[in-house]
């Protein structure tokens, strides 16, 4: 009897320990170090990102990688508070581009899930044959710096005096900067009825706004009210134009008869810094063929940007707004280091772009 008991307590061990290899990434690990396709090495690689096992995640990189852990670490999971530090890798999209009996290239789509939303990020990665198993190599990332210097500043600040010293958000008790939306145009899409248009701060004060829309029907009650969330420039500084977006999913335009809007604005202490330029800009076709506008940040101050959004109009030939898109940026901009962004443009859309213009909203952990 005791021999039976001494084998079920070894046995209960054996299974005890492979649910706990299983559960700290054992199998993946498994995968990564016996990948027998390219595609295969990449998508084990890319699990290991998912789980942050970053360390065991570079341990399996092909021996010519340029990089070394802490770079590979900030290319992956992001570093000075950006987006990406905030982010999670959801999904991973592999697909082999061109392969042989030693090289292949695979590409990779990585949509990460964030607070903002979704961000994808697509690269084309080379994976090399050593001995029975594939190898991602990881290039060197590029990481821009510049000396230490002093950036001078002589930018517009606007404070405000209140009755008391508690208010710190939104002067109430005076007269509302004068706002006025100078274009509206509404848009049949697949599934939606969208709103877009621009909004100027005709005021000599800076001012926080919203601006929100009502859908109404032929005898003028309301279909549905929405808001335009984040696709528009929340603070505006005297006579700053800011385009805007608002969506009405699951509404046909044919059920429209009229549209209400209504903006609303707070007089706010605001800075006209830091200065983030806009360059490059052209229209052309990203990785995986869609139409998006590319371009260039560059944070002009001397203090980091941890969050940046692009926003950006698109307008016909005859001057009208015709579409509004935004994207984030998810490194974050230092001082004097330009960034590239993308955001998507509708496909029948992009056909019809005359000109656009480019805002940017940023984000700072000492102030937004």
């Amino acid at each position: 009897m005791r021999w039976v008991l001494a084998i079920f307590i070894a046995a209960a061990t054996v299974v005890l320990v492979a649910i706990a290899w299983m559960q700290s990434g054992g199998m993946t690990q498994h995968a990564m170090f016996q990948a027998h396709t390219p595609e295969q090495a990449v998508q084990a690689l890319m699990s290991q990102i998912q789980a942050h096992n970053y360390q065991q995640a570079y341990a399996s990189l092909d021996h010519s990688s340029d990089t070394d852990l802490a770079s590979f670490i900030r290319d992956v999971a992001g570093s000075d508070g950006s987006l990406r530090t905030y982010s999670s890798l959801q999904t991973a999209d592999v697909s082999a581009l061109h392969a042989d009996q030693d090289q292949a290239v695979v590409r990779v789509r990585m949509t990460w899930s964030s607070a903002v939303g979704s961000l994808d990020d697509v690269r084309d990665l080379h994976v090399r044959r050593d001995g029975s198993v594939w190898r991602v190599v990881w290039p060197k990332p590029a990481f821009t710096t510049v000396p230490p210097q002093v950036v001078s500043v002589n930018y517009l600040n606007w404070d405000i005096i209140g009755r008391n010293t508690s208010q710190a958000w939104g002067a109430q008790d005076v007269e509302s900067p004068k706002v006025r939306i100078t274009s509206m145009n509404a848009i049949s899409r697949p599934g939606r009825v969208v709103i877009v248009g621009e909004i100027e701060n005709e005021d000599t004060v800076p001012a926080y706004l919203n601006v929100n829309a009502t859908l109404l029907k032929a005898d003028g009650s309301p279909i549905e009210e929405e808001g335009s969330f984040d696709m528009i420039s929340h603070v505006l500084l005297p006579k700053q134009v800011s385009p805007y977006r608002i969506d009405f999913p699951g509404v046909r335009m044919d059920a429209v008869k009229s549209v209400r809007m209504d903006a609303r604005a707070l007089l706010v202490p605001a800075s006209a810094d830091p200065v983030i330029a806009v360059s490059d800009q052209t229209l052309s076709k990203d990785a995986l063929n869609r139409n998006v506008l590319k371009g260039s940040l560059m944070n002009e101050s001397g203090r980091p940007v941890n969050i940046a959004q692009v926003l950006a109009a698109y307008y016909d030939n005859t001057g009208k707004v015709i579409w509004v898109s935004d994207g984030y940026v998810d490194q974050a901009l230092m001082p004097q280091v330009p960034v590239p962004f993308a955001v998507d443009i509708p496909d029948d859309v992009a056909q019809r772009i005359k000109t656009y213009r480019v805002i940017v909203n940023h984000y700072s952990r000492s102030s937004s």
